[in-house]
């Protein structure tokens, strides 16, 4: 049997598949298929499978007739059936997207995969760079709206910056001026790109804070090299700095290293001690009202506030953005509830000066004390964290504590418009299998735009994730994400956009009409998800 022909029958076996599971997927609930024909469906595939070698497909199709019995009385609905089926259900939705090499070669990234942000309205080389570094296993945001590209980066707070020169609104150096007040005492490599590729431009660029200028055209494999180097030269920093630049407490790093100490000293000696995490309330507006410069003021402020009114055999640590954590050594939990509401009622009593308009800033706290030695430092850590939003959840300002709080969790809505049963049923799985800390996913799947944006859901003022296909029959993914952003809850939503490989149009109105981050297909589910969690837990 020739190539072609081999293709031909490979892609009417799959099309079939697709239509049964397809017929499977759309029944009613209180419908049912009997275990025979599900049966005799699998037996079928598994033949026409083995002849065709498709090996991966023989071999999920023989674990499942293992599952099922065919002389049995059993009968299916459509739920057991989609749970039952849904690698072969994951195997189709690849299938029409991958070839078998793609498949295998294309790494899946970790969450804590390092994230580039880039910064382009040249939307034909922020696919191809996007699409490079993500073949390296890397995390890319992108942006063409200088304005909103500016907020992601101080959001996000991206391991490395691509920046172009040549922007509408505001060029690349005006952007790398204002990053670089923001963040002159951190270290995130900045690299310039530009077809100005003279040298008053790349002096220019290294004087206002530039790591890097590379001109286009680009060598993609220089490049490529440069990128290694700069994310590596991060790492090494990020493992070898203790102190935050910012604030000038302990970071992360060292906490991480410490706290399993404290957990080691107390099995030995027994005296607990309290683990409290802080968060600055409503940080976000004082940024947004003021000004990154002076929420690095106020930030920096609170950690010397925080250290100068604490023991000296107490740690502070900054954990990230406006996080810190406070370990009390020898310290009950009502002690440490004390301290801390006579902390937050002295921090809110200062005043903070912008241009002549004066604002105070408060902080809730969470606090558990390790009073168990089969406590492990993550459960100690979870348990703070969940005190930390029922404070938050319950005015802000104050302090809780696990040992007496009711755990709480916030429903976050997420939605999946997809007008393809197979890409909803996968996209449902994927998304049930999240786990996002204090929040509970209120997952809903549509199959057109119109049903969705009618829906009560698409009105309501709380946090919604919004996974749009670009391409569907009846109004496509760039009329919704115009109606979802023009709509007075417009805030609420992140959006991410599934589009075509080649749609670079969609993806420019895309970007422009505010979408969040884009994916192209195909894409690998298990990556998909990687980035929604990435994505959920940085913007909540």
């Amino acid at each position: 049997m020739n190539l072609v022909n081999m293709e031909k029958y490979k892609n009417s076996l799959f099309g079939n598949i697709k239509n049964k599971l397809s017929d499977w997927l759309e029944l009613d609930e209180a419908q049912t298929i009997p275990a025979q024909e599900i049966f005799r469906f699998l037996h079928s595939i598994k033949g026409t499978a083995g002849t065709l070698e498709l090996c991966g497909l023989m071999a999920i199709t023989e674990r499942l007739l293992d599952g099922i019995d065919e002389d049995g009385e059993m009968v299916w609905n459509r739920s057991d059936l989609r749970n039952f089926l849904f690698e072969l259900i994951e195997l189709t939705y690849e299938y029409e997207h991958f070839d078998e090499v793609e498949i295998k070669g294309k790494p899946v990234r970790a969450s804590h995969a390092p994230l580039i942000q880039i910064i382009d309205d040249d939307i034909s080389m922020l696919i191809l760079l996007k699409d490079l570094l993500e073949d390296k296993g890397w995390m890319v945001i992108t942006n063409a709206d200088p304005v909103k590209a500016t907020n992601q980066y101080f959001e996000m707070q991206p391991d490395c910056l691509i920046l172009d020169i040549q922007l509408p609104a505001k060029d690349g150096f005006q952007i790398l001026q204002e990053i670089h007040l923001h963040n002159e005492k951190y270290f995130i490599p900045k690299i310039m790109i530009s077809i100005q590729n003279d040298k008053h431009s790349r002096i220019k660029a290294f004087k206002m804070g530039a790591d890097d200028f590379i001109g286009k055209p680009i060598d993609i494999e220089e490049f490529i090299v440069k990128m290694e180097r700069h994310i590596h030269r991060k790492k090494i920093f990020d493992q070898s700095v203790l102190i935050d630049e910012l604030t000038q407490v302990y970071n992360r790093r060292f906490l991480e290293d410490t706290l399993p100490r404290y957990f080691n000293d107390y099995k030995r000696s027994g005296l607990h001690f309290s683990l409290s995490i802080l968060d600055l309330d409503h940080f976000k507006k004082v940024n947004d009202l003021y000004g990154h410069s002076m929420g690095d003021l106020v930030l920096a402020d609170f950690a010397q506030f925080i250290k100068s009114n604490i023991r000296s055999s107490d740690l502070i640590c900054r954990y990230g953005g406006e996080e810190f954590v406070i370990i009390f050594p020898d310290t009950s939990n009502e002690e440490a509830k004390h301290k801390l509401t006579g902390l937050i009622k002295d921090y809110s009593a200062k005043q903070f000066n912008q241009d002549g308009q004066i604002f105070s800033v408060t902080f809730s706290a969470g606090v558990f004390t390790v009073e168990n030695e089969n406590v492990t430092p993550k459960e100690a850590f979870e348990e703070a964290d969940t005190s930390l939003y029922e404070a938050k959840r319950s005015g802000r300002g104050r302090v809780e504590s696990v040992q007496k709080a009711s755990i709480y969790k916030k429903s976050l809505n997420v939605s999946v418009i997809d007008d393809d049963i197979i890409i909803r049923t996968v996209l449902t799985k994927a998304l049930h299998s999240l786990q996002i800390p204090h929040f509970d996913l209120n997952i809903a799947v549509y199959e057109d735009g119109p049903s969705f944006l009618n829906s009560d859901r698409a009105k309501e003022d709380v946090a919604h994730f919004l996974i749009l296909d670009g391409v569907m029959p009846i109004m496509d993914g760039i009329e919704v994400l115009q109606k979802v952003k023009q709509s007075n809850n417009a805030d609420f939503f992140t959006v991410l956009m599934l589009t075509g490989r080649k749609s670079k149009d969609d993806i420019a109105n895309a970007l422009k009409l505010g979408a969040d981050d884009y994916v192209t297909k195909p894409f690998s589910i298990r990556e998909l998800q990687t980035r929604i969690e990435r994505l959920l837990t940085k913007l909540i």
